[in-house]
C-alpha cells in the first residue's frame, strides 16, 4: 500500500495571538513593522506499511517443543514466548459467520493488536473496532489494509486530536454518549456518521463497561435533539453488555433497548440504519449467545428493516489462539528437598534440628503468600484456585514472565491462569499438551491433576521475575515434584488482553510470538493462501 498521509487542518488552530490586559498593565504591542505570525504548517504523519512476521505449519505443541529444544541446544536466552495458532483465529471466524450471518464482524483491536492476526482478519473481510488513533493507524498500515469504512471509532470519549486523525484518515463512523462529545465532533469532524452508545445491563459480565460508558435511555432524546441542532448525522445505536459476558439474556435485553432508541430517533426525524451490538463474547457461551441474538434481532430488527448490524468480538477471536511458554528461572524449597533430589549429601541436613528449622522457614513463606493483600485476601486478589485455599505451598517457582508482562490479565482482566508442565527433570523430558485448555476461571481440580500428574503433585506457588512482591501468578497450584530450574511451564487461553498490555517493568522483555497455521489441513491451506501474498 502506498504511504498515506494524516493531515491536520490549520483552521483547527488559532490564526493569531490575542493580547489580554490585567488591570492597567498591558502586554507590549509589537511595532507595526513586525512581520505577521508564521502560518501553522500542516502536520503530516506517514503511515508506514507494517512488516509481517513469518509463520510455519503444524501444531502449536510441535512448534513450542521445537523452540524449547532449539533454546536448549544453542544456550540462547531462555526468554518466555508465545505460540500463536492462526488456525484457531480462522475457526473462530468461521464460527461467527456461521452462527451470526447477519452480523458483520468488526474485531476489537484492543484485545490483541497482533499484526498477523489483524492482517488475516482484514483479508477475510472483517472490519475493525478501534478505540484510538494508534489502533486506526495500525490497521490502515497493514500490507493489505481494509477501507476506512470498515473501521468504527468505538470510543465515546475521544481526544480532539484523535477526532482530527479519524477525519483525515477517512474514518467517519464513531460513537458518542454525551453532549460535550457532540460539540467536539461538530467542530472537528462534522461529516461523521455518529452512533449513540446506550447504557445496558452488564451485571453478568467480567468487566462492567457500563460503569464508564453508555447514555441512559432517558437521556437519549435530549442527546438526539442536540445532535440535530448541530446538523450532525446520527445513523444508529450501539451497546456493549460488558467484556466476558456470562448470561446470553443480557443481549436480548440490550437489543430491546436499542429498538426503543431507534424509535426515539424516528421521533426526532432520524432514520437509523445501523446497529452495533458490541462485544462480550466468550467461546464457552458463544452458541447460546448466538441463538439468543438471532432471535432478538429477528424480533426487533427483521431483515426487511434493512438495518446494517455489526459486532465487536475480541477475546472470542483470539483467546484460545495463543499459548505461553515460561521458563523456571529459580526455585525456593527446603534445602533437604532440593539437594536430596539432586543426590547431594551435605552434613547436618536431615537431622531433626535442621528439619525443624526448614519447616519454620517454609511455614513463614506460606504465611507470607496467603497474606499478600492483607487479612488473608491475597489469594483471591491474585487468582488462587479454590481447591488450594486450604493448602500451603511447599515450593516457590519463579518464571520469566509475570503480572507486569503477559500475566497482567490476572490484575486487569480477572483471569485465573492454569499452568501445565512442558518439560520435567530439568528439561530432560518433554511433556504433552492437555487435550483441551480450560477457560481461565476458578476450577475445583487443577489442570495438572486433570492431566494425570496428581500422584506426583505438590502444592506450589508461581511468581514472576520482577522485584515486586505483587508479581504472583498463582498463590497455590498443584505442580509435579519433578519440576526443576530450567524446566518450562505452559499456559493456555492466553490470547486476550495479555501481550497488548505487557510492560518492560524492571527491565524484563515482552514475550515474543511465533506463529503456526495449526493442524487442520483445510484451515492451514486457506490461511497460507490468504496470507501468502501479504508476507
Amino acid at each position: 500500500m502506498a504511504a498515506a498521509s494524516l493531515l491536520i487542518n490549520p483552521s483547527d488552530f488559532p490564526s493569531s495571538l490575542e493580547c489580554y490586559t490585567t488591570g492597567s498593565a498591558y502586554l507590549p504591542t509589537p511595532p507595526s513593522t513586525s512581520p505577521p505570525p508564521p502560518q501553522v504548517r500542516e502536520k503530516i504523519i506517514e503511515l508506514k506499511t507494517i512488516e509481517l512476521p513469518s509463520f510455519v505449519t503444524g501444531s502449536a505443541q510441535a512448534l513450542m517443543q521445537s523452540r524449547i529444544a532449539e533454546l536448549a541446544m544453542t544456550g540462547d536466552d531462555e526468554g518466555a514466548f508465545f505460540v500463536g495458532d492462526l488456525g484457531e483465529v480462522w475457526r473462530a471466524w468461521k464460527s461467527w459467520v456461521t452462527e451470526l450471518s447477519r452480523v458483520e464482524l468488526f474485531y476489537a483491536v484492543k484485545c490483541n493488536p497482533d499484526p498477523l492476526v489483524l492482517q488475516l482478519l482484514a483479508l477475510l473481510g472483517t472490519g475493525f473496532d478501534c478505540a484510538s488513533q494508534s489502533e486506526m493507524t495500525a490497521v490502515l498500515s497493514l500490507p493489505s489494509p481494509p477501507s476506512p469504512d470498515k473501521i468504527i471509532f468505538a470510543n465515546p470519549c475521544k481526544p480532539a486530536s484523535f477526532v482530527r486523525a479519524a477525519r483525515s484518515l477517512g474514518v467517519d463512523a464513531m460513537t458518542f454518549d454525551n453532549t460535550d462529545e457532540l460539540l467536539k465532533i461538530a467542530k472537528l469532524h462534522p461529516r461523521a456518521k455518529l452512533v449513540l452508545r446506550i447504557l445496558t445491563d452488564d451485571s453478568k459480565s467480567l468487566c462492567r463497561l457500563g460503569l464508564k460508558f453508555g447514555a441512559p435511555i432517558e437521556t437519549c432524546p435530549s442527546l438526539l435533539a442536540t445532535a440535530q441542532s448541530l446538523n450532525l448525522d446520527v445513523v444508529g445505536v450501539s451497546f456493549h453488555v460488558g467484556s466476558g459476558c456470562k448470561d446470553p439474556q443480557m443481549f436480548d435485553d440490550a437489543v430491546g433497548r436499542a429498538k426503543t432508541v431507534f424509535e426515539m430517533g424516528r421521533d426526532k426525524g432520524y432514520s437509523f440504519n445501523f446497529l452495533d451490538i458490541g462485544g462480550g463474547f466468550e467461546a464457552e457461551y458463544f452458541l447460546p449467545m448466538a441463538k439468543t441474538l438471532r432471535e432478538a434481532l429477528d424480533r426487533h430488527f427483521p431483515v426487511e428493516m434493512g438495518v446494517r448490524i455489526i459486532g465487536e468480538p475480541g477475546r472470542f477471536m483470539v483467546s484460545s489462539a495463543f499459548t505461553l511458554a515460561t521458563n523456571i528461572i529459580a526455585r525456593r524449597a527446603t534445602a533437604q528437598a532440593v539437594l536430596g533430589a539432586a543426590g547431594v549429601v551435605v552434613g547436618g541436613l536431615g537431622t531433626p534440628e535442621s528439619e525443624k528449622e526448614e519447616e519454620k522457614a517454609m511455614d513463614f513463606m506460606s504465611a507470607s503468600i496467603v497474606s499478600l493483600n492483607g487479612s488473608g485476601e491475597g489469594s483471591m486478589h491474585l487468582g488462587d484456585a479454590g481447591s488450594g485455599e486450604e493448602q500451603t505451598p511447599k515450593v516457590m517457582y519463579y518464571i520469566n514472565d509475570g503480572v507486569y508482562g503477559s500475566f497482567n490479565c490476572i490484575m486487569f482482566d480477572h483471569q485465573i491462569v492454569h499452568p501445565f508442565p512442558l518439560t520435567l527433570n530439568g528439561g530432560a523430558s518433554l511433556q504433552p499438551f492437555p487435550r483441551s485448555f480450560p477457560p481461565n476461571v476458578q476450577m475445583e481440580e487443577d489442570l495438572t491433576v486433570q492431566m494425570g500428574y496428581g500422584a506426583s503433585c505438590e502444592p506450589a506457588s508461581v511468581w514472576g521475575p520482577t522485584c515486586d512482591s505483587i508479581d504472583c501468578v498463582r498463590n497455590v497450584v498443584m505442580l509435579p515434584r519433578e519440576l526443576e530450574v530450567g524446566d518450562w511451564l505452559g499456559w493456555g487461553e492466553m490470547g486476550a488482553y495479555t501481550v497488548c498490555a505487557a510492560s518492560t517493568f524492571n527491565g524484563f522483555n515482552k514475550s515474543q510470538v511465533h506463529y503456526t497455521t495449526g493442524t487442520d489441513p483445510v484451515a492451514s491451506a486457506a490461511i497460507s493462501r490468504v496470507l501468502g501474498d501479504a508476507i
